[in-house]
């Protein structure tokens, strides 16, 4: 069993929220996304390039990005938290993965706004 002390009258209630936010921040894109896929003609590297030059686009797709990053940062670290039971190398892991999710959504705006 494991003994969690409670240190707030809101314990975890940050992160739930947090989850339940960005998943509907993804949920809506997705639909979005899809209805202008479907919507759109015959797609080519010219239609992508398109769609993604406008601003609106862009947006919503770094909106999606940094929700996804949050959202896997919450529930990634959870895991480490419940599972990895040794201190350092919990630290370690969840190190590495905020490097590794800074560096995706780094990656991702490089792609969103590159030439």
């Amino acid at each position: 069993m494991v003994n969690r002390t409670v240190v707030g009258a809101h314990y975890g209630l940050k992160d739930w929220l947090a989850q339940r936010v960005s998943a509907v921040v993804m949920a809506v894109y997705t639909i979005v996304f899809g209805v202008v896929w479907l919507s759109g003609g015959p797609f080519s590297y010219n239609s992508w390039k398109s769609l993604f030059s406008q601003g609106w686009m862009r947006f919503a797709t770094l909106l999606f990005v940094l929700s996804m990053l949050y959202h896997a940062w919450v529930g990634v670290r959870d895991i480490w938290m419940d599972y990895v039971k040794n201190t350092g190398l919990r630290l370690l892991l969840e190190v590495v993965t905020v490097l590794w999710l800074v560096g995706c959504g780094g990656w991702a705006v490089q792609v969103l706004w590159r030439s």
